[in-house]
């Protein structure tokens, strides 16, 4: 197939402040500079009141898609100047951090495996070639769910390939798929949840443990919250960008948790704007935050039940069902794109299912039997209706 000029001839950018290469020093002199020519006014650069000197400072976003870009030209993988293409296509559509990291790492891979193991090139691939990719992974001991993640980024790739017209269409008909176990959420039950909160004496480690008990948010979004996406009056936390899918929201707390951040308030430093800070005033971080679990779980004598930050997720997400929210308002307070993950909790949190178990349970154990409740006849009515309509006996 033909190679498309367009996707390739603007995939380095113009401006030189965008360049992918990457430098210890972030102080640039041009060759005619007198700094080069005089120490004397190399010193004077240095100064306090020297401010005419600019200075490039990349982003944290822009020194991740840096070191994914080195390491594909470095490689000289064939195929390599469209994963760079598909790279900087991600990171000029705000992708986040940690999907240009994984799909820089995943595509070398990739690319490698076609070069190394198949012999072909990524623009001349097959269904084939992909399923020996996938049978690759497998072999390699890979998780089923780390296959799936891995698979799916090549089919983003692949796409971003066919609407540029570099490979034909058919390669996304009857995509590969691989079924993923089924792993439910895990919650805290309230017999091991109570001594876990028993056993936090701190302001701010009560503060933050019931706030993520409380309003179901991922630790991730909970330490970048500062002071002003705070509304005390209305006791809730406005989320601008989510930490999964960039999507903004807003989460309540409870009384519990608003008595716990009130007394944290009064103590906290103000200088800081983070809610939950460590050195420096910057946002405390997850290791920290983790610390202050681990240490509660420790003293619970719990530490066998593999219990993380995240079940208080699960453990608000199971509660609220539980206590009959609307699923649907769940998935807006959990921040989930996709219904099917909120579904999840519906599976392992139906009381209903649960009593209507255990009465039938009682029931066998005494020996009794029970016409009444395992026929409604109500229900069987319309079957025997639905019966003596069918046509197609």
């Amino acid at each position: 197939m033909t190679v498309q000029s367009d996707i390739l001839e603007n995939y380095y950018p113009i401006d030189w402040s965008e360049s992918t290469q990457s430098s210890k020093s972030h102080l640039i002199f041009p060759l005619q500079h007198r700094a080069r020519q005089s120490v004397g006014a190399m010193e004077k650069l240095f100064l306090p009141f020297a401010g005419a000197l600019y200075v490039y400072r990349p982003s944290k976003r822009r020194r991740i898609l840096n070191r994914a870009v080195d390491k594909l030209e470095q490689s000289c993988l064939p195929g390599y100047e469209y994963v760079i293409a598909h790279l900087y296509d991600k990171y000029r559509r705000n992708l986040t951090i940690s999907t240009v990291s994984q799909t820089g790492q995943t595509l070398h891979s990739f690319l490698l495996f076609l070069q190394e193991v198949r012999n072909t090139r990524v623009d001349n691939i097959f269904r084939k070639d992909i399923a020996a990719y996938v049978d690759h992974e497998q072999e390699r001991g890979l998780m089923v769910n780390s296959i799936r993640n891995h698979l799916k980024t090549v089919y983003t790739f692949l796409k971003y390939l066919v609407d540029h017209e570099l490979l034909p269409l058919d390669i996304l008909y009857k995509k590969i798929s691989i079924k993923a176990p089924e792993v439910l959420p895990r919650a805290i039950p309230t017999e091991d949840l109570k001594p876990i909160l028993a056993g936090i004496t701190s302001t701010r480690d009560r503060a933050l443990i019931l706030l993520l008990l409380h309003t179901g948010m991922r630790i991730g979004e909970l330490l970048q919250v500062k002071m002003a996406d705070i509304i005390l009056s209305e006791c809730k936390i406005l989320l601008f960008i989510g930490a999964k899918n960039f999507h903004g929201r807003v989460v309540y707390y409870s009384r519990e948790a608003e008595q716990a951040l009130n007394k944290w308030l009064a103590e906290r430093k103000r200088d800081s704007e983070y809610l939950f800070y460590g050195n420096k005033g910057q946002e405390l971080s997850y290791v920290g935050a983790w610390m202050i679990m681990k240490k509660a779980i420790q003293k619970a004598g719990l530490e066998q039940r593999g219990y993380s930050l995240h079940s208080l997720r699960h453990t608000f997400a199971t509660d609220m069902l539980n206590a009959g929210l609307r699923l649907e308002v769940l998935q807006q307070l959990l921040g989930h794109l996709d219904i099917e993950l909120t579904l999840r909790y519906a599976r392992i949190s139906d009381t209903t299912r649960e009593e209507a178990y255990f009465k039938a349970m009682t029931v066998i154990e005494k020996g009794e039997n029970h016409e009444y409740d395992r026929i409604n006849p109500e229900l069987q009515a319309v079957f025997e209706e639905k019966e003596l309509l069918r046509t197609d006996r």
